[in-house]
């Protein structure tokens, strides 16, 4: 996605990218009962650029490798294959420095799960101010309160709920803490991994609109994860899909939104809610995820595509530019659909 404008590269470019885990059984069982070791490509081979100061958001069902490329940017994980370079640097060389620290305080993420990732022994100021000691970026403990009653007040909470505990806050405001601990460090690159799947659809809309506010206010560029349609339209510059570790379609928003070209893509949108189609029966979602474990060949989308062929069953398709869209599709290619 060369979307570049001027001279200045994509602040984020992931190249290849890949990540295989080995979940066989233990050896012992794998030779008394003679079975091959198993291998699990959860991502294979995914390549994309972020401009500063935009949204890619990739979506996809569950299992197709979202949360794995999220773990891959911020360094939880080491990639079998591919790179990452971030602001020009290679970024998993630089995770394994002694000055890695300098890096993790430019990306930082923030998870699913806001009555997770919060410690419920510390109150509110500990969890905000921990980034603060942790990359020194304070020296006494009065500009350390400062600085937590900044960040609280820019996610909309108010500095009174400095010395409350995780478990008096609701799920929205849980995850408006993790925002705030994760701009703590005032990183320039922040990976969402569904931020606002596990919140009310009223509160999602308020995290979001804080999300794109301080995204406007301090330049941040934002990697994006949701298996929902409707919050990245919201949230997106641009939307890259995903299925079975592979981007199969990578466009702008607004392109991908109006003339989606991947089947499954189509699949996707065709299954939102929409305000006036009340009375047109949806498209639901057909078939299964595949087993990873054991994907079909050829495209793996064949099983569950209306325009696949004996090509599609034996050959995996690139992904290739078509009219300024990415997608890797043999039917989008020979326009058979």
């Amino acid at each position: 996605m060369s979307t570049t404008h001027g001279v200045s590269p994509p602040l984020v470019q992931a190249h290849d990218l890949a990540k295989t885990f080995d979940v066989s059984p233990p050896w012992l069982n794998r030779v008394l009962e003679r079975q091959p070791r198993q291998l699990l490509k959860a991502v294979d081979g995914v390549s994309f650029e972020i401009e500063k100061g935009t949204t890619l958001a990739l979506v996809g069902e569950s299992g197709c490798g979202k949360s794995t490329v999220a773990r891959l940017l911020v360094g939880l994980y080491e990639p079998t294959r591919g790179g990452l370079s971030f602001d020009g640097q290679d970024a998993h060389a630089a995770f394994k420095t002694p000055e890695a620290h300098l890096l993790r305080r430019r990306i930082q993420m923030i998870f699913q799960d806001p009555y997770a990732s919060l410690n419920p022994r510390w109150i509110v100021e500990d969890i905000v101010g921990e980034p603060l000691k942790e990359h020194r970026l304070v020296t006494n403990k009065s500009d350390a309160r400062a600085k937590v009653e900044a960040l609280l007040t820019s996610v909309g909470l108010s500095p009174l709920d400095m010395v409350k505990y995780p478990h008096q806050f609701s799920g929205g405001q849980r995850q408006r803490i993790s925002i705030a601990r994760a701009l703590a460090s005032e990183p320039e690159f922040l990976v969402c991994d569904e931020p606002t799947s596990a919140l009310d659809v009223s509160v999602q809309a308020q995290v979001l609109n804080i999300m794109k506010d301080l995204q406007k206010r301090r330049g941040l560029t934002y990697l994006f994860i949701s298996h929902n349609l409707a919050v990245v339209r919201h949230v997106s510059d641009h939307v890259g899909v995903m299925y079975l570790g592979r981007l199969v379609e990578l466009a702008d928003k607004h392109t991908l939104f109006a003339s989606p070209r991947h089947p499954y893509t189509r699949m996707l949108l065709d299954a939102i809610p929409k305000m006036h189609d009340t009375g047109r029966a949806r498209t639901p979602v057909q078939g299964e995820v595949p087993n990873p474990l054991h994907p079909p060949t050829g495209c793996t989308f064949h099983p569950r595509c209306p325009l696949a062929n004996d090509r599609c069953r034996a050959e995996r398709p690139q992904l290739l530019t078509l009219g300024g869209v990415k997608v890797a599709c043999h039917a989008v290619q020979e326009r058979r659909g």
